[in-house]
């Protein structure tokens, strides 16, 4: 693997993990907001209030002793998502895709029974998957279904759309999907393929998996280069809006299409990584600068800033 200079990155615009969380995390994200996005429970609470789309809550938990009633309710149910409320990087959710034999089929393929479930929920609660290890809920959502635009481009799990926001600003974006080896979960470092997206159109820009870059689907074979989001000025305008949602200056927004509804947002990040600058095969800093060195009198609202993204900062 070739290693590029210091210098070389800071040349291509790279926004290294200690400037991210310095220059912009420590400076535009306050503290006392931080539960806004590590709790997806709030975090759907708030959108809501914002009459932001987002997948339908069906039940939450946060006592031992609500397990046996939830999973009676289950039981009626053939698909639905189930989620540590503070969990991070996908880890302790289960996607539940249909029934079979009166167990429940993962969106791997892999059947679980009412025991599992059982002691996924427990683990859950006691914060196995929570990003501090402490106490936390389950949150049972309905199912995501995938638009069909995206046949053969997601295996074993539901694309969704990463923008990153700042200031308000939509200033980077990248298609998520989900392969085999990330097992079906759209987190780059399990191994889920990002594909650059322009920000003037929400075309395919680039595509990397485990930091190389590819040009097909590795479990579908199917090309990557044709790619082009539907509804994208939608998908930027719900990222923006979470500005005002959450007061957070520097933000991670992971949209998903519905069949049925459309853009439906599906959680936050006040930490978002830094692999979506691999997938653009381009650095963030030029674009945060920029946004930075904005005098804005008087404020642009959600919809002037997404116009604004759209003209100015694709070409930086």
């Amino acid at each position: 693997m070739k290693l590029i200079s210091p210098g070389a990155l800071s040349r291509f615009g790279m926004l290294g993990i200690n400037a991210r969380n310095l220059d912009f995390i420590g400076r535009y994200n306050q503290r006392e907001q931080y539960p806004l996005v590590d709790n997806k429970l709030k975090t759907k609470m708030i959108a809501q209030e914002h009459q932001l789309a987002v997948p339908a809550l069906r039940f939450s938990l946060t006592q031992q002793h609500d397990v046996e009633a939830t999973i009676q309710q289950l039981d009626t149910m053939s698909g639905f998502a189930m989620k540590p409320a503070k969990g991070s990087g996908g880890r302790g959710i289960w996607v539940i895709t249909d029934r079979r034999d009166g167990k429940f089929v993962k969106s791997s393929g892999i059947v679980v029974d009412h025991d599992d479930l059982r002691r996924h929920m427990s683990n859950t609660l006691a914060g196995l998957y929570s990003l501090g290890g402490g106490a936390d809920s389950v949150i049972i959502e309905d199912l995501i279904q995938l638009d069909p635009r995206f046949d053969g481009l997601s295996v074993e799990g539901i694309p969704d759309i990463r923008v990153i926001v700042f200031k308000g600003y939509p200033v980077m974006a990248m298609l998520r999907l989900a392969t085999h080896q990330s097992d079906g979960k759209a987190n780059l470092h399990q191994g889920a393929v990002g594909v650059g997206l322009t920000l003037e159109e929400g075309h395919y820009a680039n595509a990397v998996q485990n930091g190389h870059p590819i040009q097909e689907h590795p479990d579908t074979q199917k090309p990557l280069n044709q790619i082009a989001i539907p509804e994208w000025p939608t998908i930027l305008y719900l990222a923006a809006q979470c500005f005002e949602v959450t007061g957070l200056g520097y933000l991670g927004t992971d949209i998903v299409i519905d069949r049925d509804r459309g853009p439906v947002l599906l959680e936050l990040n006040a930490r978002p990584g830094l692999a979506i600058q691999l997938a653009n095969n381009c650095g963030l800093l030029p674009r945060l600068r920029h946004i930075e060195g904005l005098r804005e009198t008087p404020r642009r609202d959600a919809a002037d800033r997404v116009h604004y993204s759209i003209e100015k900062l694709s070409k930086l």
